[in-house]
């Protein structure tokens, strides 16, 4: 429905939400709950709302669905170029089609 509405959208779909600060990890972007570089499957809510407000700035972010995690504190490189980061996935999408019915 939302990409034949016409409208432009960017879903976010983050990992366990953390109560902990934000721009201190690397961030992971995936498709379909796969998400290459870690294991780890959560992401402080700072981060989620960073990637969400890169979102309303970068026009490349339109027409977008991906997962959200992050790596734990101090494993990789902090996170600092969203725009970097959205290519990550090489132009992938999540699949939110339901397939065949039976």
């Amino acid at each position: 429905l939302m990409n034949e509405s016409g409208l432009p959208y960017t879903i976010v779909h983050p990992g366990g939400l953390l109560n902990e600060p934000g721009n201190e990890r690397e961030l992971c972007l995936g498709v379909d709950d796969k998400i290459p570089g870690t294991s780890n499957n959560s992401v402080p809510r700072e981060d989620v709302a960073n990637v969400m407000i890169a979102a309303l700035e970068d026009d490349s972010y339109r027409g977008r669905s991906f997962d959200l995690v992050s790596k734990p504190v101090g494993e990789g490189v902090r996170t600092k170029d969203y725009g970097k980061l959205l290519k990550s996935l090489d132009g992938k999408n999540c699949d939110y089609s339901l397939g065949e019915i039976a």
